[in-house]
């Protein structure tokens, strides 16, 4: 099956705490049915002072499911559901339902 989300596109969280937030899909976890979304799902990581770098309280992006993503509208910046549909060329490319506009380029 194709994938409806992919890094580098514009997603919108659904539910959980950080519902209404957007941002760019950074990693995909195919195998878990997972994406980390950049400045979405924020958690606090105590991380032990190195040779390569000081130690200290840093922030990270954990997982959270496709099910509470939605795509961004290219043409109105909504969250849409995304289609597969296949062009005169025989390329198969997603398309936004909400608008029909090609997300594929």
């Amino acid at each position: 099956m194709a994938a409806r989300v992919k890094k580098g596109d514009k997603v919108m969280v659904l539910a959980g705490r950080d519902k209404g937030k957007s941002g760019e899909v950074l990693k995909m976890l195919r195998s878990e049915n997972r994406a980390i979304v950049q400045g979405v799902n924020m958690a606090k990581r105590h991380v032990r002072a190195s040779q390569t770098g000081p130690g200290g309280i840093t922030e990270k992006e954990l997982p959270i499911n496709l099910s509470n993503l939605a795509h961004i509208d290219p043409k109105d910046d909504k969250p849409t559901r995304v289609g597969i549909r296949t062009l005169d060329d025989g390329r198969k490319v997603r398309y936004a339902k909400r608008s029909g506009e090609v997300i594929d380029i």
